[in-house]
């Protein structure tokens, strides 16, 4: 028999998510994305996220050689393109993690969109970089307590 779920690990619709959860993904944190490497052990680094519930993807700009690029272009597998991965933030008692399935865009106009939801939340413009690319998450699933 599985464990009962902990009551305070709320199940969130990642495309309705309630005020205060939408809220939290509005304030300027740095969160977490995990990825796996290719021999499964888990990758976790910094990274500043944004989240589109209308869209139900959550993104992360990044260079194209860093290990969380590679991981998730080594994870195509046969049940589809892209990596299992989840991001997360937390302060105190608040928490939000957000999973799903992550695929590398390349595509200026793709990146731009991204670049201009990062400089939203975190209230800076990126730096140029010519190595940039997209981790795009088409979200699954939501957790957290806000």
């Amino acid at each position: 028999m599985a464990p009962n779920p902990s009551p305070a690990a709320a199940r969130i619709d990642p495309r309705d998510p309630p005020e205060p959860y939408l809220s939290f993904w509005r304030e300027r944190r740095v969160c977490t994305l995990t990825t796996l490497r290719p021999d499964g052990t888990p990758h976790v680094v910094p990274v500043g996220v944004t989240y589109d519930p209308a869209a139900g993807v959550a993104r992360v700009l990044a260079r194209r050689t860093s290990r969380k690029v590679l991981n998730i272009l080594a994870a195509a597998g046969p049940d589809g393109p892209g990596a299992r991965v989840a991001v997360c933030q937390f302060e105190g008692r608040r928490w939000a993690t957000l999973e799903g399935r992550a695929v590398i865009r390349r595509e200026p106009a793709a990146i731009e969109e991204a670049e201009l939801r990062y400089e939203e939340r975190y209230e800076r413009r990126p730096s140029p970089n010519p190595d940039r690319v997209l981790i795009e998450i088409t979200l699954t699933r939501a957790l957290g307590k806000a």
